[in-house]
């Protein structure tokens, strides 16, 4: 079904691989004549000549990246436009879209989320953007419509952002990263690796792109084999997708923590710009003859099968007929491995869903930027016409994924066929995936083709009892089992023909509600500020010398950035940034905010010359232990902070608001094994966070340890990749910490304490 290449390729003429092997050269001179310079067919990929278009460094090591356009929802436009105004913004220097379709419908009471909603389309008229109001589209759908081009990037505020089916290179990145394009600045990185995804075969019927999608997480997230690279589809599958099928694969490369993707395009994606009356926007893309990959995923489409993500994890994936096949001994592998995601907080079971030998849900949704799309929602609309989804307590939700989708189901038909079995037609709306929609009951299982089924979303608390899990799952096999009133069932055992309706796009919609300034700024437009939104509070540089507390430890193999910061109904506060801090860690580590709170308190007393001992009394004694050996240390030039420890934290959400919490509540730096992606280590730097790493198991600290790092400054200041440090109660015990490469600007901001520190004048 999938297989990796232990070595990088080379593909010659898009359709055949040599693997960089000891037997590649006789072969390559065989085919060739001759044997081509890795570094040089590097060059051949679609990424490579996307990138190079962008940079403006002249140096293709050492990119220094320009994006054509920026997308943002609601959940992040605020935070970002606040930090860009406080550095000095002007006018958006290109196109700029805000959406709303994150914040909807969660807001706690109150007024706070139109208050948000009317701060960006105030913003939009006078910084010279586009506003598109809720529950018009989800972010990428209005995207892939209306913003992707062939040989484009765009760089949005949400992970997910992933346009490579169109031939748009996408990347999804931490507010800060935006900021800087707001002011014109540029998005820092090495060269990535290149990754080639090569298809083959074509898909069997009842298997669709969210299938494709999993067998390819399954495969590649454990072992990193395309962490922070590019991942360039390419090979003979390719044209045997549609356009939404390909977008569909295409969104969940996130899950992969891979750094962005591209694919060839060909006449089904000039369709596609046709439809959408963008003919111009379309471009052919394809990699060289001759063309050089570090590594490659090999998919044969024809052996995929519909598959299932059990929780929590979008990578714990096996096939359904696995799953019914050996029922017992699967839900009693995630039920062991919850009681890791879980900290044994919660009495999880998955065994209770067998009934009569069958595997039962509670619910299905069919939803946002993955499994809104068209031809999702007509395949799963020809599964249930003239069925049932019963009146028991299985439930089916389907959020098209904009209105001009919403519409043409109305008009075909297919949205009569869903409400017809029982199921419910809503508006475009995120909720479902970060779990601010359809919240499931207790101990209660859904299905689900949305993009994640982390822990502590879906409205588990888990310090309340309060636990739900969500399994991911293709349109198609989730309409399969609500045909089935709940029993888990594969699309391939159900006998359906698939009427496939062309799609026909109205942009009136979009022409009558979505506020576009055409790049014209009025910067007479006052902003529109609810009383809940709030500036970013100030934030210091860092110390000549840093002690640091140790708040929280966390030892899960993998932290997601919803466990750092929940998801859910917190995301009503989260244009407050002291607000939203208080749920910090909340459903991971209930005592980190308070704990963290006690240490910048003290910070607060020291950056006001008052006694930080008198504050922190426990500061007293570490305070005599440092100067004891360190006579210069003084109050004036070693700021007091707090850190936590987790093994690989930052899967998951874009959301800079994982790392500016912290940075709210004191933090001065994360301590990691390793970072699971890049944009969580770039929201702790742009938010002035040191991103330490200690490489081994046995930690010299634990939770509730102070750690001092005497000439830290300079330290970065000089460059440096070690870092001298002391766990002082425990009779200043010396270790290392490791950093990292920084770019320049990263050691500025981190010296000067945030990046708006960095830009302000």
């Amino acid at each position: 079904m999938i297989q990796l290449y232990d070595n990088g390729v080379y593909l010659l003429n898009g359709t055949e691989i040599v693997e960089d092997n000891q037997e590649a050269q006789a072969v390559l001179q065989s085919k060739l004549g001759n044997v081509p310079d890795q570094a040089t067919a590097a060059q051949g990929t679609m990424a490579y000549n996307i990138l190079k278009e962008h940079n403006t460094s002249g140096n293709m090591e050492k990119l220094k990246i320009k994006f054509d356009k920026l997308t943002s929802h609601d959940i992040t436009f605020v935070g970002i436009i606040q930090t860009a105004r406080a550095s000095g913004l002007e006018k958006f220097p290109i196109p700029y879209v805000l959406t709303n379709c994150h914040n909807s419908l969660c807001a706690v009471g109150g007024t706070i989320n139109e208050d948000d909603h009317m701060f960006g389309l105030t913003c939009a008229k006078k910084y010279g953007g586009v506003y598109v109001p809720p529950h018009q589209a989800v972010i990428h759908q209005f995207a892939r419509e209306m913003l992707a081009g062939g040989g484009k990037m765009i760089l949005g505020s949400d992970s997910h952002t992933r346009y490579g089916a169109l031939g748009t290179m996408a990347m999804g990145e931490g507010g800060p990263e935006l900021v800087k394009q707001l002011l014109s600045q540029t998005y820092d990185i090495n060269m990535p690796g290149v990754v080639g995804v090569y298809l083959t075969g074509e898909p069997i019927k009842g298997v669709g792109p969210q299938d494709v999608a999993l067998a390819i997480i399954g495969a590649v997230f454990a072992n990193g084999y395309v962490n922070n690279k590019v991942m360039e589809f390419v090979g003979p599958g390719v044209e045997k997708l549609s356009a939404d099928f390909r977008i569909g694969v295409d969104v969940m490369t996130t899950e992969t923590t891979c750094l962005s993707s591209i694919w060839k395009t060909d006449s089904v994606i000039k369709e596609f710009y046709d439809i959408h009356g963008r003919s111009e926007d379309y471009k052919e893309l394809s990699p060289a003859s001759v063309a050089y990959y570090d590594g490659m995923v090999y998919v044969d489409l024809s052996k995929i099968r519909p598959m299932i993500a059990m929780p929590f994890h979008p990578s714990n994936t096996y096939t359904i007929e696995e799953v019914n096949a050996n029922l017992e001994d699967v839900l009693r592998d995630c039920e062991k491995k919850a009681l890791v995601s879980l900290d044994g907080q919660v009495d999880f079971k998955l065994t209770d869903k067998i009934k009569n030998g069958k595997l039962y849900v509670e619910q299905g949704i069919i939803a946002g930027c993955a499994g809104g799309g068209f031809e999702n929602i007509c395949d799963a609309a020809d599964i249930l016409a003239g069925a049932s989804i019963g009146a028991d307590a299985f439930t089916l939700s389907v959020y098209p994924a904009s209105m001009p989708v919403y519409m043409e189901l109305v008009k075909n038909g297919a949205a009569a066929k869903l409400m017809g079995a029982g199921a419910v037609m809503k508006t475009a709306f995120c909720g479902p995936c970060f779990g601010a929609g359809d919240t499931p009951a207790n101990n209660a299982f859904s299905i689900r083709h949305s993009t994640r089924n982390f822990p502590n979303r879906e409205g588990s608390k888990l310090q309340n009892g309060q636990i739900s899990s969500v399994a991911l799952m293709d349109a198609r096999s989730i309409a399969a089992t609500a045909a089935n009133k709940g029993y888990l069932t594969p699309a391939t055992d159900i006998d359906v023909n698939f009427s496939k309706p062309k799609y026909f796009f109205d942009k009136s919609i979009y022409e009558n509600r979505v506020f576009d300034s055409k790049g014209v700024a009025d910067p007479s437009v006052e902003i529109q500020f609810g009383p809940n939104i709030k500036d970013w509070p100030a934030m210091v540089a860092l110390t000549d010398n840093l002690m640091i507390k140790v708040v929280s430890e966390i030892h899960d193999p993998v932290t997601t950035t919803d466990e750092l910061i929940p998801s859910g109904e917190t995301s009503s506060y989260r244009s407050n940034p002291i607000g939203l801090a208080e749920f910090a860690l909340s459903r991971k580590d209930p005592a980190y905010v308070g704990r963290a709170k006690e240490v910048h308190a003290a910070e607060i007393a020291r950056e006001n010359g008052q006694c930080m001992g008198e504050v922190l009394p426990e500061l007293k004694d570490m305070m005599k232990a440092v100067e004891a050996q360190f006579t210069s240390v003084n109050k004036t030039n070693t700021g007091i902070g707090s850190t936590i420890y987790a093994v690989k934290p930052g899967d998951g959400s874009a959301r800079e608001q994982a790392a500016s919490c912290q940075k709210v509540l004191g933090g001065w730096a994360n301590i990691a094994k390793e970072y699971a992606t890049k944009r969580y280590r770039s929201n702790l730097i742009n938010w002035g966070m040191l991103p330490f790493i200690y490489p081994d198991e046995e930690l010299p600290f634990a939770n509730g340890d102070y750690i001092f790092i005497p000439d830290v400054a300079k330290a970065v200041r000089e460059k440096a990749t070690t870092f001298k440090a002391y766990v002082v109660n425990k009779g200043m015990k010396e270790f290392t910490l490791q950093m990292g490469e920084l770019t320049d600007d990263e050691r500025e901001i981190i010296l000067k304490g945030c990046l708006i520190n960095f830009n302000r004048v």
